[in-house]
């Protein structure tokens, strides 16, 4: 799977225009939608890298601490922006920035629930930053044996980060695939891209998640 796709899925969740249900953790009833099918090579990879992932039971989780995972939104590909700032005009359209990195406002297409949403600074928790492969679960999934680079890099890979309404992000909170899911007609496209930053961190999923993750790639 190529970084250039993974790095594109902020454009294709942004074209994301179908509606919300009433319970956002709940699929919608639609197909998946051209605009968010990934490309055919990448399901086909996924599928593949999926079967050579590791399944394990997740440990405890003792000792997880955000700080653990480094500075917040570092700018680790040095182009002078943070990283939060980065995703927000990746996945956000009609942005508009103060200078040449801090977005003020734009909108987003929700691709965890298919929800428009009008994102300005003064009202910034509207629209968060999500690890679609979450810290703590990944803390509980070997990360706690990482070196603080390694989870400091994890936290703010851009492969692994997605701007998402508040809502739904709050409900996600630190489940896999196999306890929350988002609207069906974004699922081909999330799993495409969990399977990815799991296989480049090594990271293991649990049955659960590896069964959901199964059927995410099977709605491609």
């Amino acid at each position: 799977m190529t970084r250039r796709w993974l790095t594109g899925i902020g454009v294709l969740s942004a074209s994301l225009l179908t509606g919300c249900t009433g319970e956002l953790s709940v699929s919608d009833p639609g197909p998946t939608s051209q605009a968010s099918r990934p490309p055919e090579r990448s399901v086909t990879q996924a599928r593949k890298d999926l079967d050579g992932l590791r399944v394990a039971a997740e440990s405890g989780g003792s000792g997880y601490e955000r700080e653990r995972f480094g500075v917040r939104w570092r700018d680790l590909d040095r182009n002078g922006c943070d990283q939060r700032n980065d995703v927000l005009a990746r996945d956000l359209r009609d942005v508009r920035k103060r200078g040449r990195c801090i977005v003020l406002a734009g909108t987003l297409n929700d691709p965890y629930s298919g929800k428009r949403i009008a994102f300005s600074k003064s009202d910034a928790a509207e629209v968060q930053i999500d690890h679609l492969y979450p810290l703590a679960l990944a803390w509980r999934m070997g990360a706690s044996r990482w070196t603080e680079d390694q989870r400091e890099r994890f936290a703010n890979d851009h492969d692994n980060l997605l701007a998402v309404w508040g809502v739904p992000n709050r409900q996600k909170s630190d489940s896999g695939p196999g306890e929350w899911k988002p609207q069906k007609s974004f699922q081909c496209a999330y799993g495409v891209r969990y399977v990815a930053v799991a296989k480049e961190y090594g990271l293991p999923v649990s049955r659960s998640d590896h069964q959901a993750l199964e059927g995410f790639l099977g709605r491609c």
